[in-house]
């Protein structure tokens, strides 16, 4: 029975043909991108529609802010929960897609927040957003 003096190498796996789809890959998003920066430089004259009143228009978009003090504004004015709450109703009856973007101080209490919600509930305001700021570090 022979013996064996030597270790069998270890298979090795052949890095190649990845590589050479790395680079096909750099050259095809740097000739794509390079195409999209001359469609930019392209004189088009874009064409006229007949009638424009029938294309659909973007939701009307409100923004009530919260301070850290409490006081609310809306649409740049000072406002109380009560009045805040009749604007969004005479706002609701002129305009059916209503969009309500609520800007509460991170400072200030949780709860003015959740009565300016609530405001917009009552008023029958569906689309209620609260906006946030993103890339902020865990504590």
């Amino acid at each position: 029975m022979p013996l064996k003096m030597h270790q069998d190498e270890m298979p090795q796996i052949n890095l190649t043909p990845m590589v050479d789809i790395i680079f096909q890959l750099i050259i095809f998003f740097m000739v794509g991108s390079r195409f999209t920066e001359m469609d930019k430089k392209v004189d088009v004259s874009v064409p006229q529609v007949a009638n424009a009143a029938q294309l659909p228009t973007a939701p009307t978009r409100y923004v009530v802010n919260v301070h850290r003090d409490g006081n609310i504004t809306f649409n740049n004015q000072p406002v109380t929960l009560q009045s805040l709450t009749q604007e969004l109703k005479t706002a609701r009856q002129t305009k059916t897609d209503l969009n309500v973007v609520v800007r509460g101080d991170a400072d200030g209490p949780l709860q003015n927040v959740a009565a300016v919600l609530t405001a917009c509930r009552q008023a029958g305001v569906a689309d209620v957003g609260i906006s946030v700021r993103g890339g902020v570090k865990e504590r």
